[in-house]
């Protein structure tokens, strides 16, 4: 199995070109198996790069628990900027299948390469039984959600994947030996009020338009970058009255603007997509 490593600030997949190698039967496990960072390849899961009926290529998106993932931010960046690259579809703007549904992505490219991508994700999903959780809302803001000894004000997104906003203090950002995001990401993942569990992201806001975030990320623990929850992050923003409309996010693996815009309702994502290797899977 032929493969490319990419990664959208720090948050990697491996990338199976479908439009060359032939269909994965189990998927779930290639990704549990390439993932490992000591036994495998290395990354945050899997993403395949298949045909599609309807648009220029499909993502179909595995975390590095096997489990099967709707939407993938900085994944769709990489995978805009495989098909560029590499030939599949040579498009300024690119219509990517996801399970979110069909995404439009603007490429900015230097050399004959994609170097940045600007995501159309969609309107936010804020009812609640679609996000879906049981706190109350539609959606949810500020609402108490108990994880372990501590009660946190949640206010809850979708943007094709559900997402838990909480901004927080400094505590959650300072280098200790104590990991709260470690502590309770995985605690608010798996909450009762959750029953398709949920991706966990801790804020801190700097000004209006400007905020640092670090996500606990659902099936893969903690990763350096999160797309879809840099959007629900700057949609919480709004929502909870902490930033505006036009956010800069400082995450660990970079930075991402974000907009929601108030002409059409959807949220603009712009960040880097980078390659890094290819190589070939022999499995084991």
């Amino acid at each position: 199995m032929r493969f490319t490593k990419m990664h959208g600030l720090g948050n990697d997949y491996v990338y199976v070109d479908g439009f060359a190698e032939a269909p994965i039967s189990d998927p779930a496990a290639v990704s549990i198996a390439v993932s490992d960072r000591h036994f495998g390849i290395g990354s945050d899961g899997l993403i395949l790069i298949v045909p599609s009926d309807k648009a220029d290529a499909r993502m179909r998106m595995f975390n590095a628990d096997g489990s099967e993932s709707e939407m993938c931010g900085n994944g769709l960046r990489c995978v805009a900027k495989y098909v560029y690259d590499h030939g599949i579809c040579k498009k300024p703007q690119l219509r990517l299948e996801t399970g979110r549904g069909i995404l439009t992505v603007d490429l900015e490219t230097e050399g004959g390469k994609v170097r940045r991508v600007r995501v159309n994700m969609g309107e936010p999903i804020l009812e609640a039984a679609k996000i879906p959780t049981t706190l109350p809302g539609d959606p949810p803001v500020n609402a108490a959600l108990v994880a372990g000894d501590n009660t946190f004000q949640a206010t809850c997104v979708s943007m094709g994947n559900p997402h838990a906003v909480m901004f927080v203090g400094e505590e959650y950002f300072a280098q200790t030996g104590r990991d709260l995001v470690a502590i309770y990401g995985p605690l608010i993942e798996n909450a009762s009020a959750f029953p398709r569990r949920i991706n966990a992201h801790f804020v801190k806001v700097h000004s209006k338009n400007e905020a640092t975030m670090r996500t606990w990320e659902r099936g893969s623990g903690i990763t350096l970058a999160c797309g879809t929850g840099a959007c629900a992050v700057c949609v919480a923003g709004v929502l909870t009255g902490h930033t505006d409309r036009k956010l800069l996010a400082h995450l660990p693996g970079g930075d991402l603007e974000l907009e929601w815009s108030a002409a059409d309702n959807s949220v603009y994502m712009t960040g880097p997509a980078t390659e890094v290797f290819s190589g070939e899977w022999h499995g084991g």
